[in-house]
């Protein structure tokens, strides 16, 4: 599911190797008890396209019947950069109780995926013990155009096809240039480094400034020195700006925001 070639490890410069190894044992203990990956689609449409199997969400569990997040990685529409990207952020949303997925798209249809996967934790989110009502998308990279694309309440019933389907209440961004602009975005938070080699930062900034003309909330961070892909910033200056996207997804949940 995801491709280990140390040479793909040139999009990510933070690597924590007791960030990783704390991921891989609170995910096999989790699977001891219960199920931690879920298969977005069904048996029938696996049958029909077999690369679908692999395709689906790690549940990594908070608190029963509080908002999710799906957490969406990078990896430049090449491959799944899940342990570098989304384990670490979705690990830390639980662990604050929120109920946080890691989504494992195909490179080739990422969008869709995460369409799918909207759809199906809206569908099962009784069983799952989810807020259907409430939840965010998170992305790093190609991950954070994901969550943006989706985030739009347009392009989010287009790929749906679903009015019963609540927009996201947040859009969190890591280290990407995404510059579409529209008035059905989402409240939207940012995250990059002034020393991205790959998404310039100003892009970013100007983007959340247009939004905020708009009247659509939004906050950003520029971290000095930071390269792409520095995952939560462990030992850096971003370091915490997960706290601070949380907050922010938060401030979009409170009762004058929803009146």
């Amino acid at each position: 599911q995801e491709i280990s070639n140390p040479a793909h490890y040139i999009w990510y410069s933070n690597i924590k190797a007791d960030e990783t190894v704390n991921i891989v044992n609170y995910l096999a203990k989790q699977s001891q008890e219960r199920q931690i990956f879920f298969p977005i689609y069904s048996e029938r449409q696996i049958q029909q396209n077999p690369r679908l199997a692999d395709t689906g969400l790690y549940f990594f569990k908070g608190q029963e019947g509080k908002p999710f997040a799906i957490n969406n990685a990078g990896g430049g529409f090449a491959y799944v950069a899940a342990m570098q990207d989304s384990f670490p952020a979705a690990l830390t949303l639980s662990q604050h109780g929120l109920n946080a997925f890691a989504l494992i798209y195909r490179p080739e249809a990422p969008y869709q995926d995460l369409a799918r996967a909207i759809v199906y934790i809206e569908d099962h989110a009784q069983e799952l013990g989810v807020d259907p009502h409430h939840y965010s998308l998170w992305g790093g990279s190609a991950g954070a155009r994901m969550a943006a694309e989706l985030g739009n309440r347009s392009v989010l019933l287009g790929l749906t096809g679903r009015h019963d389907i609540p927009q996201a209440d947040a859009v969190i961004m890591e280290y990407t240039g995404y510059a579409k602009i529209s008035a059905d975005d989402a409240p939207t938070f940012v995250a990059v480094g002034d020393s991205d080699w790959i998404a310039d930062w100003r892009v970013m900034k100007q983007r959340t400034t247009l939004m905020q003309q708009i009247g659509i909330p939004t906050e950003f961070h520029v971290y000095h020195g930071l390269q792409h892909g520095f995952g939560l910033g462990a030992g850096t200056v971003a370091e915490g700006w997960i706290n601070q996207a949380i907050y922010f997804w938060q401030d979009q949940l409170s009762p004058a925001k929803q009146a």
